[in-house]
């Protein structure tokens, strides 16, 4: 009887220990402390949910000591969606303070979009200042200038679900300053005036379709950069003059071409005296003597032609 009582004993221990390891009692005390009605029953119905108590029923206590009535099925259900429970009641305390209307279902779907709402929230709050790198445009003049500009954004909590990031805004600036400058007759005009860049950004209206509100765009610093106009006409230049030279040289080539063929012409024509000479003799249009005084009149031409080309080279060299 004494083995049996002390068995049972055990056995009524270890179902005690069992309940206490199994049902967060002491998630229930607090709950019921702070006057957050929570029953014993909905927390052993979240462990088989395999919901992690500790998980909703500290933000709940969080968002009703703040005043905010929320129901823990809508917070075990966006736990259940994978979402952050404890920053959403978060951002939802940070903007009933601030006086920003966010409703449980839309900051929920903040969250589960993937953005930090909370961060969100205090963006809202507090704007954001963006600055991007040096962002390279040139003047109609060919100047190059180097602009960085100064972004401040407000996070729009309505189009926070589906809107573009920050790398959105940022290639937008980028592109209102290049057609800024672009348009600018001269560099100096820039220089002078730097604030008609950010008005021209400002209003193409850039935060279109963006999770963000542009509040104000302030250009932080100019460089003049390279003069790209000089450097393109150089480059201009050299591709003329490259053309140029090759289409001399073509005409080098045709004219040299053109030259060994009239010499073709020549030296066919000269293979041609001596059929009519024989033939001028066969036929008796020459006579004998007629072709030795012509042969004479060649052999004085060819002694002549010496003479003369004798004579200028001792000139040249009179000179030299």
């Amino acid at each position: 009887m004494g083995a049996l009582s002390v068995i049972l004993a055990g056995f009524v221990f270890l179902l005690i220990v069992l309940f206490f390891a199994f049902v967060p009692v002491g998630l229930w005390i607090s709950s019921m402390a702070a006057n957050v009605k929570i029953s014993i029953f909905n927390l052993i119905g979240m462990r088989l949910r395999r919901v992690t108590p500790a998980r909703i029923v500290m933000p709940l206590i969080k968002a009703t000591k703040a005043g905010l009535k929320m129901n823990i099925n809508q917070l075990e259900a966006h736990y259940l969606a994978g979402g952050n429970v404890d920053k959403v009641v978060d951002a939802l305390i940070a903007s009933e303070r601030a006086g920003i209307e966010l409703t449980f279902e839309k900051a929920a779907a903040i969250d589960l979009a993937g953005r930090d709402v909370l961060e969100a929230v205090k963006m809202s709050v507090n704007p954001k200042v963006i600055e991007t790198t040096n962002v390279s445009a040139v003047a109609k003049d060919g100047i190059e200038l180097l602009v960085k500009a100064r972004v401040t954004v407000r996070a729009d909590l309505e189009r926070l679900v589906g809107g573009a990031g920050e790398t959105t805004i940022l290639a937008r600036i980028g592109e209102g300053i290049v057609t800024t400058v672009g348009s600018s007759d001269s560099h100096k005009s820039v220089l002078e005036n730097p604030d008609d860049i950010s008005k021209c950004i400002l209003s193409k209206g850039l935060d279109s379709g963006t999770a963000f509100e542009i509040l104000s765009i302030d250009i932080a610093d100019i460089d003049v950069g390279r003069n790209i106009g000089a450097q393109l006409q150089t480059l201009q230049a050299e591709a003329d003059k490259n053309i140029a030279q090759a289409k001399a040289e073509e005409r080098r080539a045709m004219a040299v071409a053109k030259e060994q063929e009239m010499r073709a012409y020549v030296v066919e024509a000269e293979a041609e005296v001596p059929k009519a000479l024989a033939y001028a003799l066969r036929e008796g249009k020459l006579g004998i003597m007629d072709y030795y005084d012509m042969e004479n009149i060649k052999a004085d031409t060819m002694m002549r032609d010496k003479i003369a080309g004798k004579s200028i080279n001792e000139i040249k060299s009179e000179k030299e």
